[in-house]
């Protein structure tokens, strides 16, 4: 079930607020996990089995590991399951591509092929296995007490709003909101103004530029000019934005109305002015989550340069990877972190001394990066890099150029989602905010601004019963 569909905004949303804003706390935990098990069950029933395999598996070491913590065991028990979360992760989300290169390896040698395991992706299981570490890593470093309350625990697992794709919020973070939260009016107001934005992202922004790039990047290489392949990775660009930011906002505003404050996910990462700033912007939970679980425990930049280099590729293979069980995943990942390399190495003192040139440097690092992202295979992200830089032998007109995607209707959401996604806009509202007349304006037209987000989202449900094209990326993840 996706929350940019009318089935979540008009049934299950305005259900799952009747019912989980009634009772005390812990009444209302248990309302929002029955609901959240409901929703990860739309799925596919089978699925919610093993996510509570997880959360038992998880609970109980937890309990072992608190227990143990003054022992040497504390240790071994942290490790035995952070294996066992990852083993997990790696049989239903790595087996097939798995099996896909050893069969590469035994073709090439004349040997026969190995039997299709059939393993379905569970949806979401990245960020439940990455929560999961969180929980016991958070237990063993005395960041937090194992929950004894395992319905408490199974919520932070499983809530709804951050279970298919995010952000990842680490247990510390929240533990003490499970039981000390307040729901307000003024925050249940917020979170709603926050979710019909997330909503106006993703409906009205992300599946405009989703069309046209998907198209695109299924197309014959040699039907693709240089101009399409331009056209096509900046839809794509702010396709994958738009979509992820806007789902981060919906979540984020789905637990401001239960009473929950989750860290923010994304900061405007196209006005990056280099690699390493835009991944202090993009998907922040994931950067730091990397950073305090995985980098830092390998040296992190504390044994000088060599070693740190090593851990940057490390890290950012394995992002790659988390992101999908895919060589061009891999490849996206590493080419981030080559980048984040050459800029510790060389360009940390030039890069602060380019103004513009920096910021267009980073911009032209994401996309290229972004091919990757979105091609099927390897070879087809190398010609479409080509196709960019009219580097193939020949150039030729494709049958679909960018101008016949240029009506009014994809201008307008062009235009305005690059006034949003470059901050300008948002720094005309900090402007304005400091402004002495605001409070008296502000009071005068606080009405229409509640009206306003009604209209954006009768907007966002024209769209949706007009059109069938409504795809998420991260759902994969």
């Amino acid at each position: 079930m996706l929350f940019s569909s009318l089935l979540f905004l008009y049934a299950f949303l305005p259900l799952v607020l009747l019912l989980g804003w009634g009772g005390g706390r812990r009444m209302q935990n248990y309302v929002l996990l029955v609901f959240s098990l409901v929703f990860y069950a739309w799925s596919g029933p089978a699925y919610t089995l093993i996510i509570l395999f997880s959360i038992l598996f998880n609970y109980a070491f937890g309990w072992l590991i608190e227990k143990n913590r003054e022992t040497p065991k504390a240790r071994l028990w942290l490790a035995w399951c952070i294996a066992g979360n990852l083993l997990l992760l790696v049989i239903i989300k790595y087996t097939p591509f798995l099996y896909e290169n050893l069969n590469a390896i035994l073709k090439s040698t004349g040997a026969a092929p190995l039997a299709d395991p059939d393993i379905k992706l569970i949806p979401g299981i990245s960020f439940f296995t990455f929560h999961a570490i969180s929980y016991v890593t958070d237990i063993y470093r005395r960041d937090s007490i194992a929950q004894k309350n395992i319905a408490t625990m199974g919520l932070y697992m499983v809530f709804f709003p951050q279970l298919i794709a995010g952000p990842i919020v680490r247990y510390h973070e929240i533990e003490s909101q499970f039981a000390g939260r307040r729901i307000t009016a003024e925050g249940v107001a917020e979170g709603i103004k926050r979710f019909i934005t997330g909503l106006t992202k993703k409906v009205i922004f992300s599946n405009t530029f989703a069309y046209p790039s998907d198209i695109i990047f299924k197309a014959d290489i040699h039907a693709i000019d240089t101009p399409l392949a331009w056209f096509g990775i900046v839809c794509y660009s702010l396709h994958i934005y738009c979509d992820f930011s806007g789902y981060s906002d919906m979540a984020l505003g789905l637990a401001r109305m239960f009473g929950f404050t989750f860290p923010e996910n994304f900061n405007f990462p196209y006005i990056a002015r280099s690699v390493q700033d835009f991944w202090h912007r993009w998907h922040m939970t994931l950067s730091r989550w990397f950073r305090d679980y995985l980098y830092i425990p390998l040296g992190g930049n504390r044994k000088g340069p060599v070693r740190t280099y090593v851990n940057l590729i490390l890290v950012f293979f394995l992002t790659g990877l988390w992101h999908g069980a895919s060589w061009t995943m891999v490849v996206w990942g590493l080419f981030h972190g080559l980048f984040l390399i050459l800029e510790r190495a060389i360009l940390k003192n030039i890069l602060p001394r380019l103004h513009v040139l920096n910021h267009v440097y980073t911009l032209l690092v994401v996309m290229l990066a972004w091919v990757f992202f979105k091609s099927a295979n390897i070879d087809f992200a190398l010609a479409y890099i080509g196709r960019m830089f009219g580097t193939a032998a020949t150039v030729e007109f494709g049958t679909a150029p960018a101008l016949t995607y240029m009506n009014p209707e994809f201008i307008t959401v062009l235009v305005v989602a690059l006034l949003f996604a470059s901050g300008l806009v948002q720094r005309l509202i900090s402007a304005w905010n400091t402004n002495p007349k605001r409070l008296k304006v502000y009071e005068l037209f606080l009405p229409l601004k509640y009206l306003g987000t009604l209209v954006l989202l009768f907007i966002c449900t024209v769209y949706l019963t007009r059109q069938g094209y409504n795809p998420f990326i991260y759902f994969q993840f």
